[in-house]
């Protein structure tokens, strides 16, 4: 690789690095010390954070949902499988983004894991850039979640100002019904409802009807899933 290719390259995978979440973490779960060094070692290499568990009740120990980051997980580990790791974490509302790292027989757990939600499998001998990549798509999704976590939080703090007959009001104007029927059908003048009306869209800070349809379906279908 010529020279400014290859500075090109760093720069490239340095800028990737510091645009994650400083405060992510990859956490690295695996009861080989060894790999878990070099794990770390690689991490650090590009700046991420890094911090290392032996077994999965240790991980555990110190998990903490509102902790951004990934985690790195290995398969078989004595204990705590590394699926059972990951299906305790699938129960909790946030987690982080799990990469699977296994050995050649366990690719069907593998598969299984990524079925189940990892991001992720690579194989020992793991390919550092490929294995950072995966990192960085984990990161990345990581963010989002959290992002729309957040937004979500925000919608319902918003909703739980409403008044009952707000309330009422919203799901009639979000169904689509008219000022003049939501009126009929709650016995009351439709000045009353473009009142209650005004104060919903203040309250939710929608900028219009479409705003307003939108976080009522966001917390909807967060609800169903």
């Amino acid at each position: 690789m010529a020279a400014r290719e290859l500075f090109s390259d760093l720069l490239f995978r340095f800028g990737k690095a510091t645009m994650s979440d400083t405060s992510s973490t990859v956490f690295i779960v695996d009861d080989d010390q060894q790999v878990r060094q070099a794990l770390a070692l690689l991490m650090e290499s590009v700046g991420l954070r890094v911090s290392t568990f032996e077994s999965g009740n240790d991980f555990l120990q110190q998990f903490d949902p509102a902790q951004p980051g990934c985690l790195i997980l290995d398969v078989r580990m004595p204990g705590m499988s590394g699926l059972e790791l990951q299906a305790r974490l699938a129960a909790e509302t946030i987690h982080p983004p799990v990469i699977i790292v296994t050995g050649h027989g366990d690719v069907p757990m593998a598969v299984r894991a990524v079925q189940a939600g990892a991001v992720d499998f690579i194989e020992k001998p793991f390919n550092d850039q490929a294995l950072l990549d995966s990192v960085h798509r984990a990161l990345d999704l990581d963010a989002r979640q959290r992002g729309r976590a957040s937004k979500l939080a925000e919608i319902r703090t918003r909703l739980e100002t409403l008044t009952p007959r707000e309330r009422e009001v919203m799901k009639m104007v979000v169904a689509g019904k008219r000022n003049k029927v939501i009126a009929l059908e709650l016995c009351v003048s439709q000045s009353t409802v473009e009142a209650h009306r005004a104060r919903v869209m203040d309250k939710m800070q929608a900028g219009s009807l479409s705003d307003l349809m939108r976080m009522v379906l966001s917390v909807e279908d967060n609800e169903k899933s």
